[in-house]
């Protein structure tokens, strides 16, 4: 029977919070001398005046419970303050929990701070060899990996200078390099590598997946880039004041459940109009609104891979072939993206109206938009003869915001620039296909 490579089983830490100082150091050495002096009395007031200035009681986390099995990329997730940085420096040995036992079976690597594990008067190759040796590495497998942690970091010039003068960017470059080419059993990595370039993070992400698969060790990652999670992640624990709120191996749904807990935006998925505006004899407009892949009123944030629907309910007042009924797409800024109408269609597929209660429904495909905040506004005129609502002038606006879902491709872990983000196919010919389609 195999055993998770990582178990958490019951964790908690406590701090206390207060003034630490003279007065607390006075306090404590006037128990300690009562004691030796068996004064109870003197003991006795010294108690009352600790419970009396006692400082207050946090629990950063509290009995957490979970396991990591070999090759898991495991993405904690939640708010600042939730426990994520505390845990890891639990399972790092930083810190002791207060409650609770971790068991962790090979060889830790962390990079959680910006300039932890460095020495800032030895130089980057100095440091090199001395992470090697924390980790047990040999000097000689040191050696070994050492061009290739240079040319992974891309500081080659300087790294002979003391890394007290090296930029922030600098120290994280080769610290992810040191703590990825180590060949440590597990990585343990914070949100340090929001310090570097985008083309660095994406580098960074794919070694992270290269020694997860590719070489089956085990991965701890803290990220508030949520496309990285998903993009990168096999499991996901969600932690919320502490405590554990979901863990499992569907990492985009924990995504979505952390975003649409804590990233609501301003505005509102539906309008209904109970004082009848935009009142005209031909269609009265109900509801407008915005729906998820189960048809239920969306709750934004929504991932780039999830279609959403347009419905626009109402009733038909007097039919008449040139209604023309359908929204706007705009940008945060009202800038104009597409208009889409039910007179798009071929005129055979035209709607036939009657009287009564009718619904329209229209889909915004998946793998469309880019991350950001949108606003749909409802289209509705008689074709070429007069507007009841158009949208960004007059009429209801309704509004989403897109996070996450991008692409599987680890150079999309970032929003690229636009407000479309499509996944196309390509297809590549080779010299030899070439060839023998010009014959």
């Amino acid at each position: 029977m195999s055993h998770p490579t990582i178990s958490v089983r019951n964790v908690s830490k406590k701090y206390r919070l207060g003034h630490v100082g003279m007065t607390t150091l006075r306090d404590e050495l006037q128990r300690r001398w009562a004691r030796l002096r068996g004064d109870h009395t003197a003991l006795g007031v010294t108690a009352a005046r600790e419970k009396a200035d006692s400082p207050s009681e946090f629990w950063a986390v509290r009995d957490v419970s979970f396991d990591v099995e070999q090759g898991d990329v495991v993405g904690l997730i939640g708010r600042n303050g939730a426990g994520k940085s505390t845990l890891l420096k639990i399972l790092s040995r930083i810190t002791e929990p207060t409650l609770g036992e971790i068991r962790i079976r090979g060889r830790v690597a962390s990079l959680l701070e910006v300039g932890t594990g460095f020495h800032p008067e030895l130089s980057g190759r100095e440091n090199i060899f001395l992470n090697g040796a924390v980790l047990g590495m040999a000097r000689s497998e040191t050696r070994r990996k050492f061009d290739e942690i240079v040319e992974f970091s891309e500081i080659g010039k300087f790294i002979d200078t003391p890394v007290k003068r090296y930029s922030s960017g600098m120290y994280v470059r080769l610290a992810f390099a040191v703590a990825a080419h180590l060949e440590p059993e597990i990585l343990i990595v914070d949100e340090v590598l929001a310090v570097g370039d985008v083309a660095f993070q994406r580098k960074c992400l794919g070694k992270v997946k290269e020694i997860s698969q590719g070489q089956g060790r085990t991965v701890l990652f803290v990220s508030h880039n949520m496309n990285a999670v998903e993009n990168i992640c096999t499991r996901g624990v969600m932690l919320r004041q502490g405590q554990l709120v979901r863990q499992g191996s569907d990492v985009r749904d924990i995504v979505r459940q952390y975003l649409a807990e804590h990233q609501r935006m301003e505005g509102t998925a539906t309008w209904q109009n109970p004082d009848n505006s935009f009142a005209n004899e031909f269609f009265r407009v109900d509801r407008f609104y915005l729906a998820d892949r189960d048809g239920e009123v969306l709750t934004p944030p929504v991932p780039n891979d999830s279609p959403i629907s347009v419905v626009i309910e109402g009733e038909v007042l007097k039919p008449d072939s040139n209604l023309q009924i359908g929204y706007g797409l705009f940008t945060d800024d009202m800038e104009l993206l597409y208009y889409s109408t039910n007179l798009d269609q071929p005129e055979a597929s035209w709607i036939e109206w009657q009287r009564g209660s009718c619904r329209l429904t229209s889909r915004i495909p998946a793998r469309l938009l880019n991350e950001g905040k949108y606003r749909v506004g409802l289209y509705l005129s008689l074709y070429r003869r007069r507007w009841i609502c158009e949208p960004g002038v007059k009429g209801p606006t309704v509004m989403f915001e897109i996070i996450g879902g991008l692409s599987d491709s680890p150079c999309l872990v970032v929003r690229r620039a636009g407000y479309l983000s499509p996944v196309f196919e390509w297809k590549v010919s080779s010299g030899v296909e070439l060839l023998a389609e010009a014959e």
